[in-house]
């Protein structure tokens, strides 16, 4: 039989259902039945006893509210009755034990990936199109519209609709509830183009909105982001615009570059149109020039290397009160593998790390770590309080319409996909991977914002993981999207590559959908499985201001 409730950890006063519970039903949990005193939706909590106003809420072992109201046994957890709260962390000497899971399986596999000059190895290969400016956004559009379609990486055909068909029966004056129910998709399927280079798996223009006016920091971190991206492992190299004014110069980017790689060699032209004769002139040199870097990015060709040189960025987004039992936490056994395999990973999102702080301080590898974490941390939370934006506010409409009715609830389930090895470094954006291991990177919470970080830190794949549904990607890092229930799963399978909702109904445990993701990385790294995001062409990609952003 389905288990239908849930006591995550032997501390909780909560207890999650599982399945929808029914005012009047009783719920039996190990020795203890519960009377369930009003409906309780399914992903959200009720008490396990009486509560009284003031009384700490705990989940996952942690604190995540306060109790605002009286709360009886089997009564919802809501919004009106219990108000975010969470523990005070600080620095504590200690060292963090942790015995890593076995991966005598995995050990002696490889993947196929691209390996580059500097020692990093990509799993795919990708030229990018930068602009230093937003000013420029425009003549990349031009050349997008030049090249893509004519080398063979033009996506557009992979979701076709109709429109003709409906400008033809409005003129032959068919109702307005006939044009609504009229079939306009002609095709889902990725269009199948020759490629002119088959060993590049695409060009990425990097379109934004900054570059100029704003502070002088906004360009330099735009920049170092930029230099990540360059750098990156899935990346063979670079055409970048300037328009020459801007704020973000090229000798910016260069310094930044030279930060990451001094040895770096990776094909690089950088134009300036206000150097040029015309802007016809100015394309056609950009056109040619990343034409002539494209054949170089193809001599690079697949070779075996050790899963220890894959960087995984970890996500969520779209989160319900299920991804903190299911996806999350299986993400997180994934994430444990790959370090015992001498990988790295990447947690995000610090605004959604609010009530575990200290839990990740204990797991720092050293003093200085730990103390980099807390100062980022409390900064950040500074910066939100002081435009009337605390961590409190993070959790959305549709997290609080599906369980998640505080950030500390919200962040002790999303801080499941760093799993439970030690944290070797804390980033600060737009920082880069340099250790193995499990790594902190300081990103808002807002879920483009975070994987442009990621993959700006060095995530050669990102693992997204979504209750809701989230159709977004990034531009060079492939990222996996794994559902945290089934419904989900089946209604959204164009977006959904990994169901966690088998964790749920039982069929799973977090330990072998862990194994099944790793799985699914590896394939990934080898080319010879294509996310969903890629398939649909979700490049998302936007820098974050280091303003505050939740």
């Amino acid at each position: 039989m389905r288990q239908r409730v849930l006591r995550i950890h032997p501390s909780d006063n909560v207890i999650v259902a599982l399945d929808h519970l029914a005012e009047g039903e009783e719920i039996k949990l190990e020795s203890t039945t519960f009377p369930i005193k009003q409906h309780i939706s399914s992903k959200h909590k009720f008490a396990q006893s009486d509560l009284q106003p003031g009384d700490s809420i705990i989940m996952y072992g942690v604190r995540v509210g306060k109790a605002v109201s009286p709360i009886r046994q089997g009564e919802a957890i809501t919004v009106q009755n219990i108000h975010h709260d969470a523990e005070e962390y600080r620095l504590r000497e200690q060292q963090y034990q942790w015995t890593p899971p076995s991966v005598d399986h995995w050990r002696e596999i490889t993947f196929a990936g691209y390996h580059r000059a500097d020692g990093k190895v990509g799993v795919a290969n990708y030229w990018l199109v930068i602009p230093l400016v937003f000013c420029e956004n425009r003549n990349l559009q031009v050349m997008r519209e030049a090249l893509v379609k004519e080398l063979g990486y033009d996506r557009s055909m992979s979701q076709r609709f109709d429109v003709r068909s409906l400008v033809q029966q409005y003129q032959a004056g068919n109702s307005p509830s006939d044009l609504l129910t009229a079939p306009i998709l002609l095709s889902s399927e990725a269009s199948d183009q020759q490629r002119t280079f088959p060993n590049v798996d695409g060009i990425q223009f990097l379109t934004h909105e900054g570059g100029c006016g704003g502070t002088r920091q906004d360009a330099q971190t735009l920049c170092a982001l930029f230099a990540g991206y360059i750098t990156h492992a899935n990346v063979a190299g670079a055409t970048v615009l300037s328009l020459g004014c801007q704020n973000a110069e090229d000798k910016l980017l260069l310094e930044e570059i030279n930060k990451r790689d001094p040895d770096f060699n990776k094909p690089l032209y950088i134009l300036e149109q206000q150097q040029s004769n015309s802007e016809p002139e100015f394309i056609a040199e950009a056109i040619k020039k990343t034409f002539v870097g494209l054949t170089q990015a193809n001599q690079i060709e697949r070779k075996p290397a050790s899963l220890s040189k894959l960087t995984i960025g970890l996500e969520c987004g779209g989160s319900d009160g299920f991804s903190g039992i299911s996806a999350n936490p299986a993400v997180g056994h994934a994430a444990d593998l790959l370090v015992a395999l001498g990988g790295s990973v990447i947690l995000s999102e610090f605004p959604e790390l609010c009530g575990v702080e200290q839990e990740l301080t204990d797991r720092c590898t050293d003093r200085a770590t730990a103390e980099k974490f807390i100062n980022l941390m409390r900064a950040y939370s500074r910066s939100a309080e002081a435009v009337g934006s605390g961590f409190d506010m993070n959790p959305s409409p549709g997290n609080i319409k599906d369980g998640l009715i505080t950030d500390a609830i919200k962040s002790a389930g999303a801080a499941k996909k760093g799993g439970t090895s030690p944290v070797t470094d804390v980033l600060d954006y737009p920082e880069p991977v340099t250790k193995p291991g499990l790594n902190l990177l300081c990103t808002p919470g807002n879920d483009v914002e975070s994987t442009t970080g990621l993959a700006g830190a060095g995530a050669t794949i990102i693992l997204f993981t979504t209750g809701l549904g989230t159709p977004t990607g990034n531009a060079v890092a492939p990222t996996l999207k794994i559902a945290s229930n089934s419904t989900l799963a089946r209604r959204m399978s164009d977006i959904i590559d990994i169901n966690a909702g088998t964790i749920i109904s039982g069929e799973d445990t977090i330990e072998s959908k862990g194994e099944e993701i790793l799985d699914y990385i590896i394939r990934t790294a080898n080319g010879s499985y294509t996310p969903k995001a890629v398939r649909l062409g979700q490049d998302d990609f936007i820098p974050w201001k280091r303003g505050v952003s939740l």
